[in-house]
Formats: structure tokens, C-alpha cells, sequence
């Protein structure tokens, strides 16, 4: 089976991940690139989208970029996230790559964009299970 087609099924397999309705549109060793559209479920009072939507959101491409880095399936020990800007617009989209990978650990960034306009920047460590 093929990382993208691991990382497919995997993805796939995550009820919270589908009824946030994120989208795995990359997958590779090099990292990962997940689309949300945007729906008013995702958003808060202010008309932008909810940290906590964003925050998983980079859980997410995080855990994913750093599994597939270091090859195995993995989970989050740690990350953390700065807010930039407000996301808003009809999507957002988040690019992950591990900068460091070790047997046991990958040091993995995310840039989360609404639009051409960077809103968050997380980065994280990926453990090995």
C-alpha cells in the first residue's frame, strides 16, 4: 500500500476528523496538505472561524505529517499554535512537514491559510506508537 493510500485510510477511519469535515488532499514523507470549506457550524459569534476548529485542524496535518515521516502510526505529545490573523473566507487550508524525525519522535510545523492570508503557524511533537 502506498503512503497516500495509507494515509488515505487512515484519515478516513477518524470520526471526529470527518465530522469536523476536513479533507486529505497531499500525503506524502514530505508532509501533508488538509482543506476545510468552511460552514457556519466552524465559525463563532464574530463571523470567524473558531480557534478550536483551527487548533484541530493543525492536530491533525501535524499527527499526519509526522506519522508518515517517521513511518509509523503516531499521535500528538505536544503542540501549540500561534494566532496570526482571523481565518475567514470559504476555506482554509494547512501544509505540515516534519523538520526533525527520530526513530520515536517527529518536530513537526504547520501554516494554516484562510485564503492567500497566513492565520496560524503550530508547531509540534509527533510520538511514535
Amino acid at each position: 500500500m502506498t503512503i497516500s493510500a495509507l494515509a488515505e485510510q487512515v484519515f478516513a477511519a477518524q470520526p471526529f476528523t470527518q465530522d469536523l469535515g476536513a479533507e486529505l488532499l497531499e500525503a506524502s514523507a514530505d508532509g501533508v496538505v488538509v482543506a476545510l470549506d468552511l460552514a457556519p457550524r466552524h465559525l463563532q459569534q464574530h463571523g470567524i472561524v473558531h480557534g478550536g476548529v483551527l487548533s484541530a485542524l493543525a492536530d491533525i496535518a501535524l499527527a499526519f505529517a509526522g506519522g508518515l515521516a517517521m513511518g509509523s502510526d503516531a499521535v500528538t505529545s505536544e503542540f501549540k499554535i500561534n494566532y496570526i490573523r482571523p481565518a475567514k473566507g470559504s476555506g482554509v487550508l494547512v501544509r505540515a512537514e516534519a523538520l526533525g524525525v527520530t526513530k520515536r519522535q517527529a518536530i513537526v510545523q504547520a501554516r494554516i491559510l484562510a485564503g492567500d492570508v497566513l492565520c496560524c503557524v503550530a508547531q509540534g511533537t509527533i510520538t511514535r506508537v
